[in-house]
């Protein structure tokens, strides 16, 4: 969101009852053809490949009093990452949803309720923006955010690597790759959210429920079995005048998971989750998320994030260790001013329990070659986005993926992509 000082020009302060937006995606990516000594049924596929997404969601955000308001976003999402986005811990198109039927689908992404609690008189001006509303807000504050969101709305958020419609796209780049965060499998999920705010720090603690499945649609509201708590801290600095921030970041969930190292025990030749799930079993992990203004028009980010691995991945992706960082410049410097330049890495790896489950031929969510001679998995993400008029940017990017799925019997892997973004 965009802000200015409360001393801006009157003439340009305006306070919305109602806000209305929309954005419209689509993603087309091809791979050629690439190396492999053997494929699962949760393989990337070697063969060549071309694949394409599409989202389009209305914004409509309402006040209801001072400092509450409403938020409504249906949304329309349709088409297929690569090999179904099956096959690669950090997935190439961050808009492709783990879904079986790619025919488009209207569903209710977001619906949830936010109240405003200032702690002090001072108050600044918000530009009015997607689910944001133009006029003043409170420059300290406690809120309450409660229904159905993405949890990546409120955490783990960063100014160069978080938005996979303008930013780099790969699952493991848009947030934390070994946050399992809590989301069904569009990536939403009913919760609340409680917010303290000040101008350096930040904290922020959230409940949310969980899928009655790995990566499933439908959520569990027995809420004493299974959920889900994120808690962040996040400082906002400067130095020499250039802006920065750092977040600390850890998640517990609980949920009717299966258990890596009990269905090996089982079977050593054949394992399988189904057969250890059970209420009790939990996931936990931390993470670190900076960034930093390096330079007018220059900025840059790192990540990094560990879980436990131990209970098999229940919501996000099959990752259990990551690291990433990159660049972005702004086209300023060639006279494009609206354009943008960006440059990361991230590589992932697995747990024991994880690794040793897929190479007896386990397969997870997302995972599952058959056999797995285990390496960390790196991808590399190039893109440019061109600014053609105010309100459309083409992008284009290139990644590059060595050991898909964390196996050096299989790539490395080209990806090619194509993206246009409207935004009103």
């Amino acid at each position: 969101m965009a802000l200015v000082t409360h001393g801006q020009h009157k003439d340009s302060i305006r306070e919305e009852i109602l806000s209305v937006h929309a954005q419209a995606t689509t993603i087309s990516q091809f791979k050629p053809a690439f190396h492999a000594r053997y494929t699962g049924i949760n393989s990337l596929v070697p063969g060549s490949e071309f694949k394409s997404s599409y989202t389009s969601t209305l914004y409509f955000c309402g006040r209801l009093w001072l400092g509450a308001s409403l938020t409504i976003n249906p949304e329309v999402a349709g088409g297929s990452g690569l090999s179904s986005s099956l096959g690669v811990g950090a997935s190439t198109n961050g808009e492709a949803y783990r879904i079986e039927n790619p025919t488009p689908k209207l569903d209710l992404a977001r619906l949830f309720f936010r109240q405003y609690f200032p702690l002090n008189q001072n108050t600044k001006y918000q530009s009015g923006d997607i689910n944001t509303l133009a006029g003043k807000v409170p420059e300290s504050y406690i809120s309450l955010i409660l229904g159905k969101i993405s949890m990546t709305d409120f955490f783990d958020n960063n100014s160069y690597s978080h938005d996979p419609r303008t930013q780099f796209m790969s699952w493991a780049l848009m947030s934390n790759g070994a946050w399992d965060f809590p989301a069904n499998t569009r990536g939403y999920t009913p919760s609340l959210v409680i917010e303290y705010v000040t101008l350096q720090n930040e904290l922020r603690y959230g409940f949310s429920l969980v899928p009655l499945m790995a990566n499933g649609m439908t959520m569990n509201w027995n809420v004493t079995k299974a959920s889900s708590n994120t808690l962040e801290y996040t400082h906002n600095y400067t130095i020499d005048g250039n802006k920065g921030a750092i977040r600390l970041l850890s998640f517990f969930t609980s949920a009717n998971m299966g258990k890596y190292d009990e269905s090996l025990a089982l079977n050593p030749t054949a394992p399988n989750l189904l057969a250890t799930e059970m209420y009790g079993h939990t996931k936990y992990g931390f993470g670190v998320n900076a960034e930093q203004i390096i330079a007018k028009d220059l900025g840059g980010f790192f990540r990094a994030s560990w879980n436990d691995g131990n209970n098999e991945s229940w919501e996000f992706t099959e990752i259990d260790r990551s690291v990433s960082l990159g660049l972005t410049m702004s086209g300023k410097w060639w006279h494009r001013q609206n354009d943008n330049l960006g440059l990361a890495v991230v590589t992932s790896g697995l747990s024991a329990p994880h690794r040793n489950y897929l190479k007896a031929g386990g397969r997870g969510f997302e995972l599952g070659d058959g056999n797995l001679n285990y390496g960390w998995e790196h991808l590399t993400e190039l893109y440019y986005s061109l600014q053609i008029v105010k309100y459309l940017i083409l992008s284009g990017t290139y990644q590059v993926i060595v050991n898909p799925g964390y196996n050096m019997d299989r790539g490395p892997v080209n990806v090619f992509s194509l993206r246009l973004h409207a935004k009103i």
